[in-house]
């Protein structure tokens, strides 16, 4: 006998319960079991990947959030082929519709060296002009790459990234995201577990269950000021803890070398992100030596996703200033 969550409520059904071990059946395949899905084989991984625009144009390469999450709530980006860029979305490794990997493989490095190969595969031309455009933990990745390889990029935009180091990181947690014990959010987190339980490789019910947990970002009145749901393929449970563990464990600083990048790079924040606002923003952008800060307003968080008609004409302008 089965049981069949609906509107909150437990129901029983006679039906036979179907397979989770079997893939497909909890989250949708990766492209890893579908050969169908449009996919890139680079530095040992296959990356769910798309493109749009002319391949000689300048590139903008997006790097979506998480870690774990995936990069169709950033599609609108793809509007800026219509400006002659040449738009590059991936599933970053272990995220969306990405190959999985075991958790002690996913390191810094390895994400910093997927960025590198993506660009390598769909450059054209060494002079082709490569931006970065980053959200949330996106953000994150750009800075560190840039503070890795500050002569490869030739600008980067800033969709409220998380902390450049551990000490923002922590401060940017503190006022979001925070699930207090015994609250509402977290009974429905817990409620699952009585259910569906996973090991730490078992990506697909990990994944499900992250998926099924991720309402609380977009409950009423959180702090980052999201205003609902926004869509995406799957999660990546183990990337996610993976990259957790390694912040709390080891420590990360991806500031040591942002004041040598000269280039101007653009923040952008939501107006009604609490936990973010013009002085987390000037925090960042302290580190580059020529920074732009844009606010978009009755936004939170997802402002790509919620309010693309004002992030575009920013980040257009913002562009075509450099290439």
């Amino acid at each position: 006998m089965s049981c069949i969550l609906s509107a909150g409520i437990l129901f029983l059904s006679c039906e036979d319960p179907p397979e989770i071990q079997v893939a497909g059946n909890l989250v949708p395949l990766t492209v890893a079991e579908d050969s169908s899905i449009p996919a890139v084989s680079l530095n040992g991984t296959l990356l769910h990947t798309e493109t749009y625009g002319h391949p000689d144009s300048a590139m903008v390469v997006f790097l979506h959030g998480g870690p774990g999450s995936d990069y169709r709530n950033g599609l609108n980006v793809q509007q800026l082929s219509e400006q002659g860029y040449y738009v590059v979305f991936y599933d970053q490794r272990g995220s969306g519709l990405s190959e999985r990997h075991p958790k002690d493989q996913y390191t810094i490095q390895v994400m910093l060296d997927d960025i590198t190969a993506m660009i390598a595969h769909y450059r054209t031309s060494p002079n082709q002009k490569v931006f970065l455009f980053g959200h949330s933990w996106g953000g994150m990745l750009t800075a560190a790459y840039i503070n890795a390889y500050p002569d490869r990029i030739d600008g980067a935009i800033f969709a409220e990234p998380g902390g450049f180091n551990k000490e923002l990181l922590d401060e940017y947690g503190e006022s979001s995201r925070q699930i207090e014990l015994l609250s509402e959010v977290t009974n429905d987190i817990l409620y699952y577990e009585q259910f569906i339980t996973g090991k730490e490789n078992e990506h697909e019910i990990l994944d499900y269950k992250l998926g099924l947990a991720s309402s609380f970002q977009y409950a009423e009145g959180n702090d980052e000021g999201v205003e609902g749901p926004s869509p995406f393929w799957r999660n990546g449970a183990v990337v996610l803890q993976a990259f957790s563990d390694i912040a709390e464990n080891e420590g990360f600083d991806f500031t040591t070398h942002l004041g040598d990048y000269d280039t101007k790079v653009l923040f952008l924040y939501g107006e009604n992100n609490t936990s973010y606002g013009l002085g987390f923003a000037e925090k960042e952008a302290s580190y580059f030596p020529n920074s732009e800060i844009k606010q978009i307003d009755d936004t939170g968080h997802e402002l790509i996703y919620f309010q693309w008609d004002q992030v575009y004409p920013i980040v257009t302008e913002y562009l075509n200033d450099l290439r």
